[in-house]
């Protein structure tokens, strides 16, 4: 039996705190650390995440960065806008949250959907970004079977948050599915189990239609144009694409590079948290 773990096992030696900012119209949840003497991160996760997706990373990374792992509108605990949710429409927060924060420029790091949103944002807001990490991000593909097995697992845990969908939705993330802790599955059910989910669950999955998504997603001249020192991060056993589709990004982005983890799924800063931290800080402070 794998050992017992916690968000608590992550976080007992961390100086952090939990709480929410009025992000212009969108309540934000976050969880903090570091202070305002260093420069600005900005932690985003996946879709149907939330910002437990970083618990392992906060204390790291809190030594060097004013760190801020949040839950995306129609995520978590944050606003649940009745609305099919873009990628424009988590931009405007994250521009909120910079505003909220008097923050002029912030470090970005985004896993999946936090990769795209971060791409995305470094495109169009060059002098708000300073250095930029995209985790197995997405948005520069369509994979029909992807999306469905990622529409069908959500839907079915919104449907019905029961113990064992939850945990089917969290193995699609890792290479070892021991990885999902009875705690994590708790973390996540608890989220799902809200009475808005199955509405904000329908609307933060509009990117697994196909017409939305492509006129959301990052072409060759959209990540051409993205002026940002930027790392790629990507796994050998991702299960949203191969190692292939991150060097075609890394390539592409001017100032681009790789990084691949091995033995990690979805989640590297999750599975392989030592080894993350160790390239992600790296590459943040210019090491």
């Amino acid at each position: 039996m794998a050992e017992f773990t916690s968000v608590w096992s992550d976080l007992n030696q961390v100086e952090f705190s939990q709480g929410f900012l009025q992000a212009g119209p969108y309540r934000t949840r976050y969880l903090h650390t570091g202070d305002d003497s260093k420069p600005l991160l900005l932690l985003l996760h996946g879709i149907t995440g939330h910002a437990e997706a970083y618990a392992r990373n906060l204390q790291a990374h809190g030594e060097h960065f004013n760190t801020y792992a949040i839950d995306f509108i129609g995520h978590g605990y944050s606003a649940k806008p009745e609305h099919p949710l873009e990628i424009t429409h988590y931009i405007d927060q994250v521009n909120h949250v910079l505003d909220a924060l008097g923050a002029e420029t912030a470090y970005f790091s985004g896993e999946s959907l936090g990769g795209w949103v971060t791409a995305r944002f470094a495109q169009l807001f060059p002098e708000k970004v300073e250095r930029i990490a995209l985790n197995t991000m997405g948005g520069t593909m369509a994979n029909p079977q992807v999306m469905e097995r990622l529409l069908t697992l959500s839907t079915e845990a919104a449907n019905d948050p029961s113990w064992e969908r939850v945990k089917a939705r969290l193995e699609w993330l890792m290479a070892d599915p021991a990885m999902v802790t009875d705690d994590l599955i708790k973390t996540r059910q608890q989220i799902f189990q809200q009475p808005e989910w199955k509405l904000a669950c329908e609307m933060n999955m509009a990117l697994q239609d196909l017409e939305t998504r492509k006129r959301n997603m990052l072409t060759d001249d959209d990540l051409r144009a993205i002026k940002a020192e930027a790392l790629v991060i990507w796994t050998t056993k991702d299960p949203s694409g191969p190692v292939d589709e991150g060097r075609r990004i890394a390539d592409l982005i001017p100032h681009g590079s790789l990084a691949v983890i091995e033995n990690a799924g979805h989640w590297p800063q999750y599975e392989q948290t030592d080894e993350f931290n160790r390239i992600h800080l790296d590459f943040l402070l210019g090491r």
